[in-house]
């Protein structure tokens, strides 16, 4: 409730300020958690469109504390649907709840978009476009990293961000699917068990919450559990986040990694992520571009009050592969694309 009411108060604030420019449109950029170096970079994208539209629009990054939570996220935005915001870009930790406040922003006019992750199928007329990465895409790179390192399967653990965030359950649905040759009905797909050689650990999957501290003490625990263990794929970069804390877990397990007998593969590839792989602490990751989700979503805002048309749906942001053997190859760029160019 604490956490509900300052971020209720925070908004007040911002709004006011917002309202002494009575032209200027106010766009939200809502992340599932705050003081994350992934949504950090969203942030910065967003900024740097508010900065070219020269003063046209202003871009209010505002979301949960530092661990999240859909329902304060769900809060949040009904808080700026109430405040009449012009537009709202929000990545849903909880899919189905966010529906809820989406249904409100529509039936007041305030045109919405997804970034990073989407509302489930069945609400995507409750927002213009999402604009972000093919989720599915991560999962099956991911995958494809594993059965390179371990081509005859063994047992994984995968770890993911909460059971309720869709764009987690695709990318779980990608690692499955892509694992076991077979294609799931839907996310977060089939539990794996033996298909190609490939099942899945007792316990797992993992959910974090988005809570780092507790991604790192999932690691731990079930390397002690299972010290034998072939792969543990987290679906996000949780772990690496909190880079001392991760070296400290994870430098144990350095040889392992580096004859591979661990397949240590990572959604992400933020420079604290690169770093952590360059020291053989993981032996792939996968990354996404969000500077680039923060800035589109903005200049779509921006292009949609001045009477033009909504974005393409999806708008796939595109994703890159690195690997410790490669780690210092130029990024692919990717523009408009859901399968990865890789570089192995």
């Amino acid at each position: 409730m604490k956490k509900l009411l300052l971020a209720t108060a925070a908004l007040t604030v911002m709004m006011a300020g917002a309202a002494t420019a009575q032209d200027k449109k106010v766009f939200a950029l809502v992340p599932k958690n705050m003081n994350n170096p992934f949504f950090d970079q969203a942030r910065d994208g967003c900024k740097k469109a508010e900065a070219e539209a020269n003063g046209a629009f202003e871009c209010m990054y505002i979301g949960p504390g530092e661990h999240g939570g859909g329902d304060e996220q769900v809060q949040i935005v009904q808080d700026l649907v109430a405040k009449g915001v012009n537009g709202i870009a929000v990545a849903p930790s909880n899919a189905a709840a966010m529906a809820v406040a989406l249904q409100a922003a529509k039936e007041k006019g305030i045109p919405v978009l997804t970034w990073d992750s989407d509302v489930l199928p069945e609400n995507k007329d409750l927002r213009l476009a999402y604009i972000g990465t093919h989720n599915y895409e991560i999962g099956v790179n991911l995958a494809k990293l594993a059965m390179e390192i371990k081509p005859n399967g063994g047992t994984v653990c995968i770890q993911s961000g909460g059971a309720a965030a869709a764009n987690h359950n695709e990318r779980m649905k990608g690692i499955r699917d892509t694992l076991s040759g077979k294609m799931s009905a839907e996310s977060p797909g089939d539990r794996l068990a033996g298909e190609n050689g490939w099942t899945e650990a007792e316990g797992c999957p993992l959910y974090t919450d988005d809570d780092f501290p507790r991604s790192i003490q999932q690691f731990e625990d079930m390397m002690a559990k299972m010290p034998e263990l072939d792969a543990f794929i987290p679906t996000g970069g949780f772990p690496q986040f909190l880079p001392d804390a991760n070296r400290a877990a994870v430098e144990k397990y350095k040889g392992k990694i580096a004859d591979k007998s661990l397949a240590l593969v990572v959604a992400d590839t933020l420079p604290v992520q690169i770093d952590q792989m360059k020291e053989g602490l993981s032996l792939g990751q996968v990354g996404q571009r969000p500077f680039e989700m923060g800035y589109k979503t903005m200049m779509a805002f921006k292009d949609m009050a001045g009477g033009g048309g909504a974005p393409a749906d999806p708008a796939c942001s595109g994703l890159h592969v690195r690997t410790p053997a490669h780690v210092d190859t130029r990024i692919a760029q990717e523009k408009h694309q859901p399968t990865a160019q890789r570089f192995v």
